[in-house]
């Protein structure tokens, strides 16, 4: 009988995938962002972007990597840097705001953040999120990067680039198979969960002998990791902290929790969030003032 078993289960079962020898969008993806997948890049739609009194002009979405930049502007302005004032616009990329015309312009790429710095005569474009992180820094004077020569800011940068190579295999790897996928696919979800795990530990060996990630003092560095592994090692991505044991990890967690408290994430981590408590959401930033006024609790409580 348990020949006829399997007999049964291979004949309920689809057919294996055999890929043709030229692939073609033949049909949308599936899964959570099917809508907005396309294997070609450039505007799907004209829609200018707006533009504020700032110098710099952010347009973004608080996912892990819209949040580096916003921490990294609110710690620059919390380090006395006026010209680090910015408006935060908010990019739905559910709805496929990206692939405006103007967001292209700024990001050809059409990812969040995309940042236009107007303080000269003629703006600048600044994409991906690494590359706004090392060009504020060096714009402010070297903040939150140590000097030139120093053995620490060898490791601030290996750190910083680490997270770039790092992250698309617990984004788009571990993230898409276990929580966005149509399907469950069993060898996709433990490939990159052990991957997953595998970039934990190697965070929590180096945060075991150190307290940030390039020695003694907080950098671009920690700023680029924290808003993906911090968030991961909180249980707070993908709903995956117990499939993950994420807990074991406690350099990771002890790093996550401290960096956690600083006043400047705190307020970074609320700008262009659509999601959880009202009080935490600031759809947009164009003042200091607008985390006490314009959070979407405040708005809420005014429209009622």
């Amino acid at each position: 009988m348990p020949g006829m078993a399997g007999l049964m289960r291979s004949m309920s079962e689809p057919p294996a995938y055999s890929p043709p020898p030229i692939w073609t969008w033949a049909k949308p993806s599936g899964g959570r962002f099917a809508e907005i997948n396309r294997p070609t890049a450039g505007a799907t739609h004209e829609r200018q972007l707006p533009v504020g009194r700032h110098p710099l002009q952010l347009y973004s979405l608080a996912t892990p990597n819209g949040v580096k930049v916003t921490v990294m502007l609110e710690e620059l302005l919390a380090l006395g840097h006026a010209g680090a004032e910015y408006d935060a616009w908010l990019v739905r990329i559910n709805d496929g705001e990206q692939f405006g015309s103007g967001f292209v312009a700024v990001n050809p790429n059409s990812k969040i953040p995309a940042l236009v710095d107007r303080s000269g005569a003629e703006p600048v474009r600044i994409f991906e999120s690494g590359a706004i992180l090392l060009y504020l820094a060096e714009k402010f004077g070297g903040a939150f990067v140590p000097p030139a020569g120093e053995r620490a800011r060898a490791e601030c940068l290996s750190w910083l680039f680490w997270q770039m190579g790092a992250a698309p295999f617990l984004g788009g790897g571990f993230g898409h198979f276990y929580a966005y996928a149509p399907e469950k696919i069993e060898y996709a979800i433990d490939r990159y969960a052990m991957e997953t795990k595998r970039q934990l530990d190697v965070l929590d060996r180096r945060l075991a002998e150190v307290p940030y990630l390039a020695g003694d003092d907080y950098t671009i560095a920690d700023i680029a990791v924290w808003p993906w592994y911090g968030t991961l090692a909180k249980g707070q991505l993908y709903g995956a902290g117990e499939f993950l044991q994420v807990h074991e990890y406690k350099s990771v967690v002890r790093w996550t929790d401290e960096i956690a408290k600083r006043p400047a994430v705190k307020r970074g981590r609320m700008v262009n969030r659509t999601w959880g408590q009202p009080s935490s959401q600031l759809h947009e930033r164009h003042a200091a003032s607008d985390f006490e006024t314009k959070t979407q609790d405040k708005l809420q409580g005014g429209a009622a």
